[in-house]
């Protein structure tokens, strides 16, 4: 039954949608770049950055020309970081955050000393977890840890300082403290909002921080070799991507002045939207609902039906997207989702889910055909990291709450690596501009209104 405050606010809201259309003829004129897009769909380019680079495609003749895609960190291919590490059975995502972080692969001794300082880094400010995290739990880990980034501005005595050696001191502290956020979190509200055990594990610091994310997230604390070294690898490629619609934000709201805490927390909340980060719980959800309407291994005509019933917005969430499909960059290839995609195979085989493998390379093949012949699109359309890298957590048996947070687990050294590029390059605040659409009107006395 309704409140009456709940029936109050329905009233005031009722013209609430005509208040606020605007006629999609506004938005013709070419100079209005709606989503910071470029007519063909490219980005608006507003900065230079040294911090990693997506290639999807090549300029010929002021034209696209598809391409495999590549994403460089630091100029170095992250396909060349992955394979690396994965022959040599070593983790890479602190050196990857080495490398974002301070510009150059690290010497053994340098890895040595990063490591040792994010270990001493990791420890939360007393009281901190049981006052910000266990006394206030919420449904959603990212606006937990969002909520807990902000908070720890109180805890630091030089939070307002933005020299770079205090900002990279901040980014080491987040780096290390978010998979301890993310996890504390986690165990909250599977206590409070799911009837579990309340199990807390601290990080070990001589850990590296996929097996650290692991043990503590497991009440009992258990994981395997190969676990922990799949989750690195999913680590690795999230660590980074260049321009983003979570690191934008970062970028614009240091472009003020403001703290490092608040930028981060922004960002945040940026990847908790469905359209960024969100999307591989988004994903998961959509093969559900697949599974549930079509069955685990249906033919190709009811499965063709209902992806059109999903682009219909007649099916699923009703968004009339198909998640993990698609890329502002990438044509043909998201190299992410290749690299996962070929690890996935090997432990979809081992785990049994080789059927949902192969529903979702199904659903791919015959989602990107549709959604190009319904736009008339003759570029490449690709896979992206978030089809398959639901899946790879849910092999690992990691609960859909800690996609996300895992996500800005990894992505932390990226926001993080650009805060500090746009601190001693940017110079100039962001501030985009938008075409009033002015409809003059007198004003009345409020005694002569009816």
């Amino acid at each position: 039954m309704a409140t009456l405050l709940e029936n109050d606010i329905a009233h005031l809201s009722e013209n609430i949608a005509q208040q606020y259309a605007i006629p999609a003829h506004y938005f013709e004129d070419q100079s209005i770049k709606r989503g910071l897009r470029n007519a063909d769909g490219t980005g608006v380019l507003i900065g230079v950055s040294k911090v990693g680079s997506v290639q999807g495609y090549y300029m010929m003749d002021g034209e696209r020309v598809p391409m495999p895609g590549k994403l460089y960190y630091r100029g170095i291919s992250v396909e060349d970081i992955v394979a690396a590490h994965q022959q040599s059975g070593t983790f890479g995502y602190e050196e990857v955050a080495y490398l974002l972080l301070l510009g150059s692969l690290p010497t053994q001794a340098q890895q040595k000393r990063f490591n040792d300082v994010m270990a001493r880094a990791r420890s939360m400010p007393a009281g901190f977890t049981e006052d910000m995290i266990l006394k206030a739990p919420s449904r959603n880990i990212m606006n937990q840890l969002a909520r807990s980034v902000l908070a720890l501005y109180s805890y630091d005595d030089r939070a307002d300082d933005t020299t770079l050696e205090n900002v990279l001191r901040q980014s080491i502290g987040l780096i290390a403290r978010f998979p301890l956020i993310a996890a504390n979190a986690f165990a909250a509200k599977r206590h409070y909002f799911d009837g579990d055990s309340l199990i807390l594990h601290n990080p070990e610091p001589e850990l590296p921080v996929a097996e650290n994310i692991l043990r503590m997230i497991r009440p009992d604390a258990a994981y395997t070799p190969e676990e922990a070294h799949l989750l690195d690898l999913m680590l690795i490629l999230h660590a980074e991507h260049s321009s983003n619609n979570s690191t934008f934000v970062c970028r614009a709201m240091t472009s003020s002045g403001t703290d490092t805490y608040s930028a981060i927390a922004g960002a945040v909340g940026s990847l908790k939207g469905p359209l960024h980060g969100g999307a591989n719980a988004k994903v998961m959800q959509m093969f559900r609902d697949i599974r549930e309407h079509v069955g685990e291994a249906p033919d190709d005509a009811a499965l063709d039906a209902y992806l059109d019933r999903i682009l219909d917005g007649e099916a699923g969430d009703r968004s009339g997207k198909i998640y993990g499909l698609g890329h502002a960059v990438y044509t043909m290839s998201d190299p992410r989702a290749v690299v996962i995609k070929k690890y996935a195979a090997s432990l979809a085989s081992a785990k049994g889910r080789l059927p949902d493998l192969e529903l979702m390379e199904r659903v791919e093949t015959r989602g990107i055909e549709k959604i190009m012949t319904r736009k008339h699109q003759s570029i490449p359309m690709c896979a992206n990291v978030d089809l398959y890298s639901g899946l790879i957590y849910s092999m690992l048996d990691i609960p859909e709450d800690l996609y996300t947070p895992l996500f800005a687990t990894a992505r932390i050294a990226g926001w993080c690596a650009h805060r500090l590029e746009e601190l001693a390059t940017g110079n100039r605040i962001m501030r985009p501009a938008y075409r009033a659409m002015l409809i003059k009107e007198p004003y009345i006395p409020v005694e002569a209104r009816k």
